[in-house]
C-alpha cells in the first residue's frame, strides 16, 4: 500500500480542480514511511480519495499529482500516458511532408501532458529526454524503454542539466539514456534548414516553441513586404528567425547574440540552405554582442530596420524578480520601436512564467507611449500545438508575445 498524504482542510479545492501541484503547506500530514520519489496516495481528513503523485519533501512542491483517479501508477499507466502525448503530435508528421525533410518538436510536454517533470522532443531520428524532478528520476530508465518501444527511435539522449533540479535535490545528469549516441550536429528543417547541436544547445539544442512563430514572420515577409527588406533578430540564439527570414530572399538579416558558439552554429546552418552572400540581395551578419548594448548603439547610428525580432531569454524566475524583468523588457521594445521603419513590424517575446501574457502586453504599451510610436495588435504570439498547455495549468503558458504594425 502507498502511503498518503493527508490534505488539510479548505485545501482540497486546487487538487480536486486537477492543479498538478500539492505545496508543502496544503499537507497536514503523512501516513506511512514514503521513500522521496515514491508514488503517494493524496487524500482529504474525512480519508476521500483526491488523487495519487510522486512525493519529493525537499521541494516546495511535495507532491505532483499524476492522476486523478483511483488506479495504479504502474509500468502500464506509463505506457498509456505516454502513448496518448505521442498521439496528440501525430498532425506534426504533415511537417515533414510540407517541408519533405526532417521533424522536429516537442513529444512531452511535462504537466501539460499529465507527466510533471518530464520533457522529450524530437529531432529527427533522435528524442532527447530531460528529467526535470526526482518523481521522474527513479522512473526514467523505465520511462526511457517504453518511448523506444513506442516512437523507435535511434536513440535517447539525456539533458537533464537545467537549474531546476537543484530544487529537487537532484545533480545535472547527460548522457545517452537508449541506443545510439546522437549525430553531433543534426539537420531539421522548417521554412529553411538548421543544424541542432542536442549534447550542448540550450535546452534540447533548439528553441522547438517557437516553430509557429518563425513560420508566421516567413509568412509576414512573403504578404507584406515588397521589395528588399532588414531583419534584426536579437537574443538570435543559433539564427532561427534571421534565418528564416533568408528564406524569404531579397533580405539582409542581423543576428545578435551574446554567445559566439551559437553565432557559429548559426554560420553552419547557412551552407545547408541555398543562400548566397551577395546572391538576389541575400545577406547577413552574425554579431557576438549584448542585446541591449547593441540596440542602444543601433538607435544613436540611427538604424532602420523593417522587422525586429526580440526574443529574451526568462528575465523573471519568480515573482520577487517581476519588477526588475518588466524595466528589462520595457528597455528592449522601448529601443526596439525606434529602430523599426514606419510600417515595419516587431515580433516580441517573453518566456518569463512570472509574467503574464496581460502584464506582457502592458509593458510593452508603455514602452510604445515612451517611444511616440504608434502600433497595431497584428496578433498575439505563443508556441505552437506541440506544447499544449493543460487547462487547468496556466503555469505551463511560460511564452507569450505579439506581432506589432508599427507608425
Amino acid at each position: 500500500m502507498s502511503a498518503k498524504i493527508i490534505i488539510k482542510k479548505g485545501r482540497e479545492k486546487p487538487i480536486i480542480q486537477q492543479h498538478p501541484w500539492i505545496f508543502s503547506g496544503a499537507i497536514e500530514k503523512i501516513e506511512g514511511s514514503p521513500t522521496p520519489g515514491d508514488i503517494v496516495t493524496v487524500v482529504a481528513q474525512n480519508g476521500r480519495f483526491l488523487a495519487r503523485g510522486y512525493w519529493n519533501p525537499k521541494s516546495q512542491i511535495q507532491v505532483r499529482i499524476l492522476t486523478w483517479q483511483d488506479e495504479p501508477v504502474d509500468e502500464d499507466w506509463w505506457r498509456r500516458t505516454l502513448a496518448r502525448a505521442i498521439a496528440g503530435r501525430a498532425p506534426l508528421n504533415i511537417v515533414a511532408d510540407r517541408y519533405s525533410a526532417s521533424v522536429a518538436y516537442r513529444l512531452v510536454n511535462a504537466e501539460s501532458d499529465y507527466l510533471p517533470g518530464l520533457v522529450v522532443d524530437r529531432y529527427q531520428d533522435w528524442l532527447v529526454l530531460q528529467s526535470l524532478t526526482l518523481g521522474v528520476e527513479v522512473h526514467k530508465e523505465m520511462i526511457g524503454n517504453i518511448l523506444a518501444e513506442l516512437v523507435k527511435p535511434a536513440g535517447i539522449y539525456e539533458r537533464s542539466d537545467v537549474d531546476v533540479r537543484g530544487k529537487e535535490g537532484l545533480r545535472a545528469v547527460t548522457g545517452s539514456l537508449w541506443g545510439e549516441v546522437p549525430l553531433p550536429l543534426i539537420p531539421i528543417d522548417e521554412a529553411v534548414r538548421f543544424y541542432v547541436d542536442v549534447q550542448h544547445g540550450h535546452k534540447t539544442g533548439f528553441y522547438l516553441d517557437q516553430r509557429i512563430n518563425r513560420q508566421i514572420m516567413f509568412d509576414l515577409l512573403t504578404s507584406e513586404i515588397s521589395g528588399h527588406c532588414r531583419v534584426l533578430n536579437l537574443f538570435s540564439y543559433t539564427g532561427g528567425f534571421g534565418l528564416t527570414a533568408l528564406g524569404f530572399g531579397d533580405v539582409h538579416a542581423v543576428n545578435v547574440d551574446s554567445s559566439l558558439e551559437a553565432l557559429e552554429l548559426a554560420e553552419k546552418s547557412i551552407s545547408l540552405n541555398p543562400f548566397r552572400q551577395g546572391h538576389c540581395n541575400e545577406t547577413w551578419e552574425f554579431i557576438q554582442a549584448d542585446a541591449f548594448d547593441y540596440l542602444h548603439d543601433a538607435v544613436e547610428r540611427g538604424e532602420q530596420f523593417d522587422v525586429v525580432v526580440c526574443d529574451p531569454p526568462k528575465f523573471a524566475h519568480n515573482k520577487q524578480q517581476v519588477e526588475r524583468a518588466a524595466r528589462g523588457y520595457k528597455d528592449l521594445n522601448l529601443n526596439a520601436f525606434k529602430l523599426i521603419r514606419p510600417g515595419g513590424f516587431l515580433m516580441t517575446f517573453s518566456c518569463s512564467g512570472a509574467i503574464s501574457a496581460d502584464l506582457f502586453q502592458k509593458i510593452v504599451f508603455g514602452a510604445l507611449a515612451d517611444s511616440g510610436r504608434q502600433a497595431q495588435i497584428i496578433r498575439q504570439l505563443g508556441p505552437g500545438e506541440d506544447h499544449p498547455v493543460a487547462l487547468t495549468f496556466p503555469e505551463g503558458a511560460y511564452l507569450k508575445g505579439l506581432l506589432l504594425r508599427v507608425y
